[in-house]
């Protein structure tokens, strides 16, 4: 089945799909300045952005000659808290649009076995919650996916 970076790439095609959705980074990027860090979240004056990166492989083999690998992927998301105070339901409702996409394409366009394991399926939240990033205070949400892999 398809590699590592196949499989990334069709988690950021599936989030692509979801409307003003902001910059989406296939890694978690790192810079020496925060101005220059934040920019890079910035598009149209508003800071909002995501980053996919894989945390974690588990490898079995169920039956001779059959390798299951279930890779989890963090998807890490940033919008800067809005002056309205609306803010937090806008995000809310964009991180609802980014699972019903997924739940929408369990296999990423055919290139994983399913996007659900024995215990979840499809987008996890893992954690929302205010955060300061680079110096804008934001929403933040840890999202997490599992793709089942078989070789």
């Amino acid at each position: 089945m398809a590699d590592l970076e196949a499989v990334r790439q069709a988690i950021i095609a599936r989030l692509e799909d979801v409307p003003d959705i902001g910059r989406i980074y296939p890694y978690q990027p790192y810079l020496r300045s925060e101005q220059a860090l934040r920019e890079l979240y910035v598009t149209d004056g508003l800071l909002l952005g995501w980053f996919v990166r894989r945390v974690a492989t588990r490898e079995s083999a169920p039956s001779i000659g059959r390798w299951v690998e279930t890779h989890t992927w963090l998807i890490w998301g940033v919008m800067a808290i809005g002056t309205d105070g609306a803010s937090e339901t806008a995000f809310d409702a964009m991180i609802e649009a980014i699972r019903g996409a997924f739940r929408e394409d369990q296999t990423l366009g055919d290139v994983v076995a399913n996007t659900a394991t024995s215990e979840v399926a499809g987008i996890q939240v893992e954690n929302a919650e205010p955060v300061l990033f680079c110096g804008v205070l934001c929403h933040s949400v840890r999202l997490l996916l599992h793709t089942v892999c078989y070789r």
